[in-house]
């Protein structure tokens, strides 16, 4: 079953780590991704632009409005994901505890929805 594996943390945090703390973070990210091909769960995967380059779109009585970032006010933003493809719920839950960013923030795991082709 495939699951996405939401990375959430305070983006602004980057910004006041030194040059090494954010290149020995980034290095982690490069060996997790790693482990992951390795293992087969890799899917995809990628890092998100910060959030000021976000736009929402709604459309409302056929009228379409878009409006600057993300819309819910919380601490911590939607900074990247990674789409796995994992036998259990427990060996994604496992891959999801090995993001370098669970010790600063928090990870989601959500199952894909199987929609069949014929639907």
């Amino acid at each position: 079953m495939q699951y996405m594996l939401l990375i959430y943390n305070d983006e602004s945090s980057w910004s006041t780590m030194s040059e090494q703390e954010s290149q020995a973070l980034m290095g982690e990210y490069f060996a997790y991704t790693e482990w992951l091909q390795k293992s087969g769960l890799m899917q995809a995967g990628a890092p998100l632009q910060p959030t000021p380059t976000a736009r929402t779109v709604r459309v409302r009585d056929g009228e379409r409005i878009v409006s600057d970032g993300p819309f819910a006010e919380t601490r911590e933003q939607l900074g990247g994901y990674y789409l796995i493809d994992a036998e259990t719920e427990e060996q994604a839950l496992e891959a999801a505890a090995r993001i370098p960013d669970v010790r600063r923030g928090s990870i989601e795991v959500r199952p894909v929805m199987q929609i069949p082709a014929t639907a």
